[in-house]
């Protein structure tokens, strides 16, 4: 997959089927749009996901992520474009022409029923409609996913995470909700307990569910591991930064320095400080075994 950034940093030779939005999460819906265009790859056409990124932090994924996703997903383009004042102030007319025609030579749009775009969000899938004979593109307007006839939206899935409801999150993203990024050194109280732990400090562009333990899977060299996590704080040791902690089931090796991904399945405890770390070692004892029988029970990574 080829990644392009920035306003004048983009354009694109081949003819292409592009969908456009944020893309915060990549949840179903969004991924809907993105099997469409990549279909279209059948009929000669390069697929382009064209994200319009504010920079706001609190993201469902990083940068980062969302790449690696889509280029799993088989895109073979993705724009990060910043929604900076030349962007935001375009006409919605002088956006099709001089972006998805001049430099992305669209030949395909993909859309959802709700997309909105050019300046004062005043274009959206009626105008394109309109304006295909024109610049000699097809637009194809996808419904909407839904889940209990609710639309699925990147809302959606911040009021479930908000919530510490992961397996709503994860119903609603289509995969598991997950933190990435390196090992880092920590304290290493948690093998003073016998139980020890790998530690990663997310983005500050990462939006995380309520500090708390969770029932996880620890994905290494493409490996899954049992586990639990802890996201918080470690009140009863103390710590100045949010963390992301995680005891692997049945694994003691050495992965300082290494790139792992965490992902979370469900929520266990709030996190709490404790009188002494014996009383936090009698606690991390019963989430472990919760969560031993929590995969035996429901095979979650099977």
């Amino acid at each position: 997959m080829e990644y392009m950034q920035g306003v004048n940093g983009f354009c694109v030779q081949d003819e292409t089927a592009v969908t456009l939005g944020k893309f915060d999460g990549l949840h179903r819906g969004h991924q809907k749009l993105i099997r469409r265009i990549c279909q279209a790859e059948k009929n000669g056409l390069a697929s382009v996901v064209f994200t319009l990124d504010a920079g706001k932090s609190g993201g469902i994924l990083v940068r980062e992520e969302r790449r690696q996703m889509l280029e799993r997903q088989g895109v073979s383009y993705l724009i990060d474009c910043p929604l900076v004042p030349e962007i935001a102030h375009m006409g919605a007319e002088e956006f099709v022409a001089r972006v998805l025609v001049e430099r992305l030579h669209a030949r395909y749009l993909v859309v959802g029923s709700d997309f909105r775009f050019g300046y004062q969000r005043s274009g959206d899938y009626h105008l394109l409609m309109e304006l295909q004979k024109l610049y000699g593109f097809r637009v194809e307007v996808v419904k909407k996913e839904q889940y209990q006839g609710r639309d699925i939206s990147s809302s959606f899935v911040r009021e479930a995470l908000a919530q510490g409801n992961m397996e709503l999150v994860n119903h609603l993203l289509g995969y598991p909700f997950y933190v990435s990024g390196e090992v880092l050194h920590g304290r290493q109280i948690g093998r003073t307990l016998g139980m020890p732990t790998t530690n990663l400090v997310p983005s500050t562009k990462k939006l995380l569910p309520p500090n708390g333990v969770y029932v996880s899977l620890t994905v290494i060299d493409g490996k899954t591991y049992r586990g639990i996590t802890n996201i918080g704080y470690k009140p009863t040791i103390g710590e100045n930064f949010k963390g992301v902690e995680t005891h692997i089931f049945d694994f003691d090796g050495d992965l300082y320095g290494r790139d792992i991904e965490v992902r979370l399945l469900s929520f266990r405890r709030p996190e709490q400080k404790f009188a002494s770390r014996q009383a936090l070692k009698d606690q991390v004892d019963a989430d472990i075994a919760y969560g031993k029988e929590y995969f035996d029970e429901s095979g979650a990574d099977r």
